[in-house]
């Protein structure tokens, strides 16, 4: 079942929770108020990553490349409700592209620049793109070819060459006669899944759902006018749009641009734009913890407070940052179809707690006064009866709602995916913390989690205590086939350059130290050069298995 828009639409319109404010919308009002701002940078060496020098774009100059490049867009066929490929790394092309397309009403789907013509042919067959925009030489890939070859019969433009975004950009602030898109409640993005559990799905989200995302973002980080925010992921998902482009337009700040991510000139860029706020890795967190020298090498005393996620932190590195570095960490659990659970000093002051846990959002008898006001509802489901749960200590599903929240995949009849009543079905397995019942703890995927013998165990909380294990810079664990069990942990690392990784005894001694129960400790180790992950940077689990079986 897919979930009533029309009814949605007029709840959360009538609550002042969805408005009529667009993603270009706010860029015209952000120009008009402080035009000289600098509204994008580039990373400094994007002449290597694309041959081109890097730009630094005014709130002005990025008005008036985006209307010139809407209407060049235009010119060539593209019009309101068409959907366009994004295919390019970070940089200022790319965000200039976002305003244009938002000004003409088009769906834009951005995709990892990693895709080849496997992913890129599945996006087409579920999307029927108008266009594919991206580029000619990536460090030596040719992006342009390889969508050409995938598609034959779509338009695919070179944003270097035959559609320079910056061509026409002057003084003049061209409107077409019938003004640009203005609808809040148009989807503006077609985003997808990571593909850890499946086939990717397209997510689609309206100007509304995003802004209410940002505005959650903007709250938990307490984003203030003019501040300076530094992305190191890609502008493909909820963590560098719900997580900086949006609150960036929401609180007209600076975006400061990296990727792929180089941790020198990612540090470097840190100090030299005098960054207020960033997300940053757990393993790059990690070895900035364990090398103390190394974040002493640089001033980074513009830095207000750091962002992390996408798996459980590791409480000691918390303690690190906070003690030592006096750099606060806040924690970001979120999706593209829309959950934001967000765990900062406020609601979760101790590191052990915000490392692992979330707050109960909407949950009785609980305030959470740094969220944006009505932001989300939670509520813990029983993935088999589909009971509520409130008693703490229980596994279930988490389940969402909220302005932010998707109505439905793409091209996806909804099955499975709500609740009767309207919540989102995340397939993330949490509990209510039996000793902080106002917060959530992970447990993991309902497909991920490890069945040893007939008991379930969650390889997200041994990873968790793994990411603190000196000397390595990645650490995860995944099941293994066991004839005896049914399944065996089989704990996988990658050793900090130059280290030794550690004996399986010394692994497990430090997992007992640290209170993990025996039968969940690994009975295997792997040493890896690096962890398979996906465009997003998520340990795909299901091939860590295969190749650890295959061992």
């Amino acid at each position: 079942m897919l979930r009533n828009p029309k009814h949605r639409l007029h709840t959360y319109t009538e609550a002042g929770l969805w408005g009529d404010e667009t993603l270009h919308g706010l860029l015209a009002l952000n120009a008009g108020t402080h035009p000289d701002r600098e509204a994008v940078v580039d990373q400094p060496d994007k002449d290597s990553l694309m041959g081109v020098p890097p730009r630094r774009l005014s709130l002005r100059q990025l008005e008036q490349a985006s209307s010139a490049c809407a209407l060049e867009l235009a010119r060539r066929g593209i019009s309101c409700g068409d959907a366009v490929v994004l295919q390019l790394p970070n940089t200022a092309e790319l965000i200039v592209l976002y305003y244009a397309l938002s000004k003409l009403g088009a769906v834009i789907s951005p995709i990892a620049v990693q895709y080849a013509a496997h992913e890129i042919s599945h996006f087409a067959d579920e999307l029927q793109p108008a266009a594919v925009i991206t580029l000619s030489a990536l460090r030596g890939a040719d992006l342009v070819s390889q969508a050409r070859e995938v598609l034959p019969d779509v338009p695919v433009w070179d944003v270097l060459g035959d559609l320079n975004v910056f061509a026409g950009a002057d003084e003049s602030s061209a409107v077409p006669a019938g003004g640009w898109a203005s609808d809040a409640n148009a989807i503006l993005t077609i985003a997808w899944t990571s593909g850890t559990t499946g086939t990717p799905k397209g997510v689609p989200r309206t100007h509304n759902m995003w802004m209410a995302q940002g505005r959650i973002t903007s709250h938990a980080a307490q984003y203030q006018d003019g501040e300076r925010l530094l992305s190191p992921f890609p502008m493909i998902n909820m963590a560098a749009l719900g997580g900086f482009l949006f609150p960036a337009a929401l609180c007209n700040c600076t975006l400061v641009l990296h990727h792929p991510l180089d941790i020198p000139l990612y540090l470097r860029q840190l100090q030299e734009e005098a960054i207020n706020f960033t997300l940053a890795p757990p393993p790059l967190l990690n070895r900035l913890a364990q090398q103390a020298d190394l974040w002493k090498q640089f001033d980074f005393s513009a830095l207000r407070i750091i962002g992390s996620g996408s798996v459980p932190l590791s409480p000691a590195m918390i303690e690190v940052f906070e003690r030592d570095f006096q750099k606060p960490i806040i924690n970001f659990y979120g999706s593209n179809e829309g959950i934001g659970l967000i765990s900062t000093p406020e609601n979760s002051p101790s590191p052990a707690d915000r490392a692992q846990l979330f707050p109960r959002l909407g949950a009785a008898d609980t305030d959470f006064s740094s969220y944006a006001p009505n932001a989300m509802l939670t509520r813990i489901d029983d993935p088999e009866t589909g009971r509520v749960i409130e008693e703490p200590g229980v596994p279930g599903e988490l389940c969402v709602d909220g302005p932010g929240v998707f109505d439905g995949y793409l091209n996806h009849d909804g099955v499975d995916v709500f609740t009767e009543d309207g919540f989102f079905r995340s397939g993330d397995l949490v509990e209510i913390c039996p000793e902080k019942p106002s917060h959530y703890r992970i447990v993991g995927r309902c497909k991920d989690i490890i069945n040893r013998g007939g008991t379930k165990l969650s390889p997200s909380e041994i990873d968790s205590l793994l990411e603190g294990v000196p000397g390595l810079a990645e650490a995860a664990v995944c099941a293994y086939a066991d004839a005896d069990l049914g399944e065996r942990v089989c704990a996988c690392v990658v050793p900090l350059e130059g280290g030794e990784a550690p004996t399986l005894e010394a692994l497990t001694g430090y997992l007992t130290e640290k209170g993990l129960a025996r039968f969940k400790l690994p009975e295997r180790l792997e040493i890896f050069a690096a962890l398979p992950r996906n465009p997003l940077g998520k340990v795909v689990r299901g091939e860590l298995r295969k190749q650890v079986e295959a061992r």
